[in-house]
């Protein structure tokens, strides 16, 4: 069986597409379907089903995505070790905030340094990050948590990111010097996906402190909120990273709120007996090395 056919189950099972899978690997679509099928005559076995319009694992493709995750780690590390060069690829599970803002100009920094790189980034909700790190489907982990949600991982604190308090200029909370929980009794939020970390962070202290409040929108995207907080009068409660840039611009304003209790850290995510390659290794120091 070609190592090839293990690769395009990867990367089907990944993206749940046959033909998003056949985009990423420049392959035709027929081509996909074709390595999918032979692998399931070999094994006797359906590896996908259909639900909707996309696709889902059954039972058997997922105890053979685990299987197939460990044997092109092992292929990747001994190209690497034979040749000591650091090409191959790199997957990265993490949010959508620190997709767009944070991660961008390290991707950039270490892909200098190994032009033939792969760097693949999947965002998720937190706790599906940390299940894929822990059963070998992403190499690392990057997300916003105050504290090790999973013991048997390791996790390495980066730095604290500031969640800011937003509004649009103008808002009646932008007149005061400081804004204490009380002032924030009925007001209209703009809230992220009820799985984030720093939402459910927010209504936890908000119910806690008998504070009603009232959800005008939900949405999964920061860029989204950001403009229908510009549109409205709603507020949020975004990473600072997210939303410094329209606020220097004057689009946002950052209402002057603290508590601490509504503080994440950028954790790093990493499995105890993960095979580390030179590109992995450089770009991890890469992170360590971020400062405020």
């Amino acid at each position: 069986m070609e190592l090839t056919y293990f690769q395009t189950f990867r990367e089907v099972a990944l993206r749940q597409s046959f033909t998003r899978a056949a985009e990423e690997l420049g392959y035709a679509q027929s081509s996909v379907t074709t390595q999918i099928q032979k692998l399931e005559r070999a094994y006797g076995v359906q590896l996908f089903e259909r639900f909707g319009r996309g696709l889902r694992l059954t039972s058997a493709g997922e105890e053979l995505l685990k299987i197939a995750v460990q044997m092109l780690d092992l292929y990747q590390q001994s190209k690497e070790k034979l040749t000591q060069q650091g090409g191959g690829a790199i997957s990265i599970g993490t949010i959508d905030s620190l997709a767009s803002y944070y991660l961008p100009p390290l991707i950039q920094q270490i892909r200098q340094k190994y032009e033939d790189l792969a760097i693949r980034l999947h965002p998720d909700s937190e706790s599906a990050i940390v299940q894929k790190v822990k059963e070998g489907e992403m190499d690392v982990g990057l997300i916003l948590e105050h504290k090790p949600s999973d013991p048997a991982l390791t996790w390495i604190t980066i730095k604290e990111e500031p969640l800011v308090l937003i509004a649009k200029p103008h808002h009646p909370l932008s007149l005061l010097k400081e804004v204490e929980l009380s002032h924030l009794n009925g007001a209209e939020w703009i809230m992220a996906e009820v799985s984030c970390n720093y939402r459910i962070m927010l209504e936890k202290l908000l119910r806690t402190s008998g504070i009603s409040y009232r959800i005008g929108l939900e949405l999964g995207n920061p860029e989204a909120i950001k403009r229908c907080v510009m549109a409205g009068s709603g507020i949020s409660l975004l990473p600072k990273m997210a939303v410094e840039e329209e606020i220097r611009r004057g689009e946002l304003i950052g209402l002057p709120f603290r508590h601490p209790e509504i503080r994440l850290d950028l954790q790093l995510i990493i499995h105890p007996k993960k095979w580390m390659s030179h590109s992995l290794l450089e770009f991890i120091e890469m992170l360590k090395s971020t400062t405020e």
